[in-house]
Parts: C-alpha cells; structure tokens; sequence
C-alpha cells in the first residue's frame, strides 16, 4: 500500500483528498502548511506528495523546492493541488519541482485516476 502526504491548509479539501485516498486503500498522512509539509515528507517517506501551493508559512512552490533538495526527499514524486490554474502559475509550479498540477475544482475520480497512474497502481 503507498503512502501519500496531503498538504493543504483548507479543512474540508484536506478531509475530502484523504477520505478519496483512503478509500483506495492508500495510507495518507497530512500538513496543513508548506514548513510542515517538507517536514512530514521527510520523516514519513511518502510515495506521493500532493501540495496546494496557498498555504500559511510556506507556499507550496517553495515547499516542493525544498522537497526537491533534499536528498532524502528529491525523488519523491510531487503533484500541485490549486486553484491558480492561469500558465504562468502552472509553469511556475512544475519548475519549483512538480511533476504534475492539477487545477481546483477537481473531481474525487479524476484525483484517484491521476494519483493511480503517477504510483503505477
């Protein structure tokens, strides 16, 4: 079973993301900010990580760059969860480090299917 990091400082996104996953049989384990996010995916090793870029602290463009630096961490696949969907936003989220951006709102079986193709699930 992979375990995915949902970071997200907004209560209900985080709830749903994790009640979608969950009941896909991946383990998740959460942040609600940027800081702790580069936190939690370095001592929990996760197999994905989902980051929403507005978050307190730490945004989530700068917790990806984070992410990407550090050597226990950088090979972890990385996707933006936002409601900034213009290109110059996209754009800067794939070169702070995602792999992949996907626009809010987004549907609980679009998320499942993404996240099974980026696990190889």
């Amino acid at each position: 079973m992979s375990k995915i990091l949902v970071a997200d400082d907004e209560p209900h996104i985080l709830k749903l993301v994790t009640f979608t996953l969950a009941n896909h049989g991946w383990e998740t384990v959460t942040a609600s900010d940027g800081a702790t996010a580069v936190k939690v995916a370095e001592a929990e090793q996760p197999d994905l990580i989902l980051l929403d870029v507005m978050m307190p602290i730490m945004n989530g463009y700068d917790a990806a760059k984070q992410i990407r630096e550090n050597p226990k961490t950088g090979h972890i696949p990385i996707v933006m969860l936002s409601a900034k969907s213009q290109q110059r936003e996209i754009a800067e989220g794939l070169v702070s480090g995602a792999n992949e951006y996907i626009c809010k709102p987004f549907t609980p079986k679009d998320l499942v299917q993404r996240v099974s193709e980026i696990l190889g699930e």
